[in-house]
């Protein structure tokens, strides 16, 4: 078999393993129509569609929850080399804090954080 027979082998299979879950998910299926009430608040009617806006001023918020986000994945690894690194890997982490701080304190300056 050469490389050719070998990766269309591997592409049917992928296909038939593909339509098999497909199958199954649709001879297993309770029933096709909606929901009356959602897994939320305990079963309760949701007051709003689950694909509504938000308002414009969560997205400052959101953006400045990722970066913090963002800055906990990389302190978790670097907890783990800081021992081995010595003040180097401070100085680094430090650094990187303080741009973060410099991002937080433009955003507080520019009006990102207020409410009204």
């Amino acid at each position: 078999m050469n490389g050719y027979q070998a990766a269309l082998v591997l592409v049917l299979l992928a296909v038939a393993m593909v339509a098999a879950v497909y199958a199954l998910g649709a001879l297993a299926a309770v029933t096709r129509s909606p929901l009356e009430g959602g897994p939320f608040a305990a079963g309760e009617l949701p007051a709003e569609h689950a694909v509504s806006r938000f308002h414009v001023r969560w997205y400052p918020i959101t953006m400045i929850f990722l970066a913090f986000d963002m800055e906990m994945i990389f302190m978790y690894p670097w907890t783990v080399v800081v021992a081995d690194m010595g003040a180097k890997a401070v100085v680094e982490m430090f650094l990187f804090l303080g741009l973060l701080l410099v991002g937080v304190l433009y955003a507080w300056r520019e009006g990102a954080l207020r409410w009204v």
